[in-house]
């Protein structure tokens, strides 16, 4: 059965950091382009970061750019998403999300075709 799976989810103050993780169960993500979204309450879902894993290629929403670092780590099957800087703005549900893809680009408005079960992440003083 393919799933994935997001950790690293939490409350954190603003200015701080936290680092997502996304781990791929009955797959690799080889040959797979893998991205973060996000849905905060009452706001629709946002693409936050994508990469395609063969060649590392990287996408940020503007809001984010500077501030999170989506990485992969092919030996271990995960990705991950460095988030500093972090503002009550980032404050939602992280969901990580995967498609097979062969293209050397991802993009928010690709056909996303596995999701995991999401993580929240809250910036609150």
């Amino acid at each position: 059965q393919l799933q994935l799976v997001e950790s690293g989810g939490g409350l954190v103050q603003p200015g701080g950091s936290l680092r997502l993780s996304c781990a791929a169960s009955g797959f690799t993500f080889d040959l797979h382009a893998i991205g973060w979204f996000r849905q905060a309450p009452g706001k629709e879902r946002e693409g936050v970061a994508c990469v395609t894993y063969s060649t590392g290629s990287t996408r940020y929403t503007d809001s984010v750019k500077g501030r999170f670092t989506i990485s992969r780590d092919r030996a271990n099957n995960m990705v991950y998403l460095q988030m500093d800087s972090l503002n009550p703005e980032d404050t939602a549900v992280y969901y990580c999300a995967c498609f097979r893809s062969t293209s050397s680009y991802c993009m928010f408005n690709d056909p996303w075709t596995s999701w995991g079960q999401g993580t929240q992440v809250t910036v609150s003083a």
